[in-house]
Protein backbone atom coordinates (compact mmCIF):
# COMPACT_ATOMS: atom_id res chain seq x y z
CA UNK A 1 0.00 0.00 0.00
CA UNK A 2 2.91 2.42 0.63
CA UNK A 3 4.50 1.58 -2.15
CA UNK A 4 1.76 2.30 -4.32
CA UNK A 5 1.35 5.58 -3.01
CA UNK A 6 5.15 6.13 -3.28
CA UNK A 7 4.50 5.75 -7.23
CA UNK A 8 1.60 7.99 -7.53
CA UNK A 9 2.96 10.60 -5.65
CA UNK A 10 6.26 10.84 -7.87
CA UNK A 11 4.96 12.61 -11.29
CA UNK A 12 3.85 15.32 -8.60
CA UNK A 13 6.96 15.87 -6.79
CA UNK A 14 9.12 15.96 -10.29
CA UNK A 15 6.45 18.11 -11.34
CA UNK A 16 6.84 20.50 -8.50
CA UNK A 17 10.45 20.55 -8.68
CA UNK A 18 10.25 21.68 -12.28
CA UNK A 19 8.26 24.42 -11.58
CA UNK A 20 10.28 25.60 -8.81
CA UNK A 21 13.24 25.37 -11.03
CA UNK A 22 11.73 27.48 -13.82
CA UNK A 23 10.25 30.37 -11.00
CA UNK A 24 13.95 30.91 -10.22
CA UNK A 25 15.02 31.02 -13.88
CA UNK A 26 12.44 34.06 -14.68
CA UNK A 27 13.33 35.98 -11.29
CA UNK A 28 16.96 36.04 -12.68
CA UNK A 29 16.58 37.38 -15.98
CA UNK A 30 15.16 41.40 -15.99
CA UNK A 31 12.74 41.95 -18.00
CA UNK A 32 13.27 45.29 -20.18
CA UNK A 33 10.95 48.36 -20.44
CA UNK A 34 9.91 49.09 -24.10
CA UNK A 35 7.07 50.01 -26.19
CA UNK A 36 7.07 47.96 -29.68
CA UNK A 37 5.30 50.21 -32.75
CA UNK A 38 2.97 48.35 -34.96
CA UNK A 39 4.47 47.97 -38.23
CA UNK A 40 4.64 51.20 -39.92
CA UNK A 41 5.04 51.50 -44.38
CA UNK A 42 7.19 54.06 -44.56
CA UNK A 43 8.06 55.51 -48.17
CA UNK A 44 11.26 55.45 -50.20
CA UNK A 45 11.68 58.62 -52.24
CA UNK A 46 14.24 59.22 -55.16
CA UNK A 47 14.32 62.99 -56.96
CA UNK A 48 11.00 63.51 -55.63
CA UNK A 49 9.03 60.29 -56.58
CA UNK A 50 8.05 57.42 -54.79
CA UNK A 51 9.81 54.02 -55.82
CA UNK A 52 8.98 51.83 -52.20
CA UNK A 53 7.50 51.39 -49.63
CA UNK A 54 9.74 49.72 -46.63
CA UNK A 55 7.00 47.84 -43.36
CA UNK A 56 9.40 48.55 -40.55
CA UNK A 57 8.79 47.29 -36.76
CA UNK A 58 10.67 49.55 -34.26
CA UNK A 59 11.19 49.37 -30.51
CA UNK A 60 11.36 52.01 -27.97
CA UNK A 61 13.64 51.50 -25.37
CA UNK A 62 12.61 53.10 -21.92
CA UNK A 63 14.74 53.82 -18.92
CA UNK A 64 14.31 51.81 -15.64
CA UNK A 65 12.72 54.50 -14.14
CA UNK A 66 9.43 54.80 -17.12
CA UNK A 67 6.17 53.93 -16.54
CA UNK A 68 6.14 51.41 -18.96
CA UNK A 69 2.14 50.78 -18.75
CA UNK A 70 1.29 54.46 -19.22
CA UNK A 71 3.67 54.39 -22.66
CA UNK A 72 2.33 51.41 -24.57
CA UNK A 73 -1.04 53.30 -24.06
CA UNK A 74 0.85 56.03 -25.93
CA UNK A 75 1.52 54.06 -29.13
CA UNK A 76 -0.34 55.40 -31.59
CA UNK A 77 1.20 58.74 -30.74
CA UNK A 78 4.27 57.07 -31.35
CA UNK A 79 3.59 55.29 -34.43
CA UNK A 80 2.13 59.00 -36.19
CA UNK A 81 5.31 60.94 -34.78
CA UNK A 82 6.84 58.31 -37.24
CA UNK A 83 4.77 58.39 -40.60
CA UNK A 84 5.10 61.89 -40.44
CA UNK A 85 8.46 62.01 -39.84
CA UNK A 86 9.07 59.34 -42.60
CA UNK A 87 6.89 61.43 -45.01
CA UNK A 88 8.18 64.79 -44.20
CA UNK A 89 11.80 63.84 -44.69
CA UNK A 90 11.74 59.88 -46.12
CA UNK A 91 14.37 57.48 -44.76
CA UNK A 92 15.58 56.95 -48.21
CA UNK A 93 19.31 55.40 -48.55
CA UNK A 94 21.89 56.23 -51.09
CA UNK A 95 23.07 52.55 -52.28
CA UNK A 96 19.78 50.76 -51.45
CA UNK A 97 15.89 51.36 -51.89
CA UNK A 98 14.79 48.05 -50.14
CA UNK A 99 15.69 48.91 -46.61
CA UNK A 100 15.41 52.76 -44.49
CA UNK A 101 18.19 54.96 -43.11
CA UNK A 102 18.12 52.96 -39.39
CA UNK A 103 20.19 55.76 -38.06
CA UNK A 104 18.06 58.49 -39.43
CA UNK A 105 15.36 57.00 -38.22
CA UNK A 106 16.12 55.86 -35.14
CA UNK A 107 17.52 60.12 -34.44
CA UNK A 108 14.38 61.54 -35.56
CA UNK A 109 12.20 59.22 -34.13
CA UNK A 110 14.12 59.57 -30.27
CA UNK A 111 13.41 63.26 -30.53
CA UNK A 112 10.03 62.71 -30.99
CA UNK A 113 9.95 59.73 -28.54
CA UNK A 114 11.35 62.76 -26.18
CA UNK A 115 8.85 65.17 -26.80
CA UNK A 116 6.14 61.98 -26.19
CA UNK A 117 7.19 60.63 -23.34
CA UNK A 118 8.67 63.18 -21.35
CA UNK A 119 12.04 63.91 -20.39
CA UNK A 120 14.32 60.86 -18.81
CA UNK A 121 11.50 58.12 -20.30
CA UNK A 122 13.58 56.86 -23.45
CA UNK A 123 16.87 55.49 -23.55
CA UNK A 124 16.99 54.43 -27.42
CA UNK A 125 14.78 53.39 -30.66
CA UNK A 126 15.69 50.31 -32.53
CA UNK A 127 14.68 49.13 -35.63
CA UNK A 128 14.03 45.69 -35.21
CA UNK A 129 12.89 44.35 -38.39
CA UNK A 130 12.01 45.53 -42.22
CA UNK A 131 11.07 44.23 -45.18
CA UNK A 132 10.28 45.99 -48.37
CA UNK A 133 7.02 45.52 -50.70
CA UNK A 134 9.72 45.09 -53.41
CA UNK A 135 12.67 44.09 -54.30
CA UNK A 136 14.18 47.19 -56.46
CA UNK A 137 17.36 46.77 -58.45
CA UNK A 138 19.64 50.31 -57.82
CA UNK A 139 19.34 52.28 -61.10
CA UNK A 140 22.64 52.78 -63.41
CA UNK A 141 23.30 56.35 -63.14
CA UNK A 142 22.69 58.01 -66.12
CA UNK A 143 25.53 59.16 -68.34
CA UNK A 144 26.95 62.57 -68.83
CA UNK A 145 27.06 62.21 -72.57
Amino acid sequence: MLRRALIAAAPLVLLAAAAEASDKKEDKTPVGQYVDLSPVALPIVVRGQLVNYVFVYVRINLTNGANSVKLREKEPFFRDALVRAGHRTPFTRPDDYSVVDEAGLSAALTREAIQIAGPGAVKSVVVTSQSPKKRIIMPRPKSAA
